[in-house]
């Protein structure tokens, strides 16, 4: 398996990949026009030609024996820098009063911009078919592989936004019971209209006053920084490389937003540059470590099994194809797992 830069001669699979997630993956709509634009966009960012604020990256996981695409993952570089980039914060109001003995801590939701200039990991998705092997750690973490070959070119924080709690239909309770009563349409248009830019709505439409949570019913209460059934094991991934919940919440379905120091995330602080070396196979007690080529637009990841020696690092040569590298070439490399 192989993760490289999307192409516009992947709109076709993409569409089949997107049109297969379901409501409340935002960054992940089956609008054609919309992906042509964002691979644009990720051709442009790799190629160096936008500032940070508009760069965004856009990566595929292919199946390099048929040529079948078995997943997509993306990076904002910077958000809210062009729109604003809300988020509720959940935050606590405290009401006390002495003479009747009475004091009460309430949850309250703060509409903000806190986020904004963070880096977002972001549209990621894998197909059930592909959902073994690995492959899941190999989406997710390539990106961060990526980052920490290009640092420059992203925030000093990470965020990612997690799929909150929806139904098969993609009822969102959450969004049934705040949302709706200010805008007046369903949970998967108004996710859409924030996903094609048009954001101006939620300023103009949202209450501007924190909102004290006790006042929502409690299917409502029940989901607040909850993720969907499955999202959970990208929630348990992120989580084991360094991210955590720290009170942000998506403002149409709860999700709770994770973020981390980008030196901080695990794969970026201990991943490391070897020097390639090209084996008929793999080391003794070789182990699965994530390896990319370190390049900008003709990035290539995988996994391989392997143990590193020194400064070199053991790769057969089916690896090496499929990174676009000779022997000797220079890799980026972290253990797939915190624990290998």
């Amino acid at each position: 398996m192989l993760i490289r830069p999307t192409r516009l001669s992947d709109l076709d699979q993409l569409m089949i990949l997107a049109g297969s997630a379901g409501v409340g993956v935002t960054t992940l709509q089956a609008n054609p026009e919309r992906f042509i634009k964002r691979i644009e966009t990720s051709i442009a960012s790799l190629n160096g030609h936008l500032p940070l604020g508009q760069a965004s990256y856009l990566f595929a996981l292919e199946d390099d024996e048929t040529g079948q695409l078995a997943g997509i993952c993306g990076i904002e570089s910077a958000v809210g820098m062009d729109d604003t980039w809300y988020n509720y914060r959940v935050g606590l109001s405290v009401h006390a009063s002495r003479e009747l003995d009475i004091y009460k801590q309430l949850p309250t939701l703060f509409l903000t911009s806190d986020l904004t200039g963070s880096s977002e990991l972001c549209t990621l998705f894998l197909s059930p078919d592909y959902r073994k092997d690995g492959n899941g750690a190999l989406l997710s973490k390539s990106r961060m592989l990526f980052m920490a070959s290009h640092r420059e070119r992203f925030g000093s924080r990470v965020i990612a936004e997690m799929r909150g709690v929806s139904d098969e239909a993609g009822r969102s309770p959450f969004w049934e019971s705040l949302g709706r009563h200010f805008f007046k349409m369903d949970f998967a248009r108004a996710d859409f209209l924030s996903y094609v830019g048009s954001k101006s709505f939620i300023a103009e439409l949202m209450p501007k006053y924190p909102i004290y949570t006790c006042l929502l019913p409690e299917e409502a209460q029940a989901v607040i920084a909850h993720v969907h059934p499955a999202t959970s094991p990208a929630r348990a991934m992120l989580e084991s490389e360094g991210f955590h919940y720290q009170g942000y919440i998506d403002i149409f379905d709860a999700g709770p937003t994770l973020e981390c120091p980008r030196d901080s995330i695990r794969a970026v602080r201990d991943s490391r540059e070897f020097q390639s070396l090209s084996v008929t196979q793999p080391p003794k007690n070789a182990t699965a470590w994530l390896v990319s080529n370190g390049a900008l637009a003709d990035f290539r990841a995988t996994i391989a099994y392997t143990r590193p020696l020194e400064d070199s690092l053991p790769l057969t040569e089916a690896v090496l194809k499929r990174l676009n590298l000779e022997d000797g070439a220079s890799v980026r490399a972290v253990a797939l797992s915190s624990k290998g």
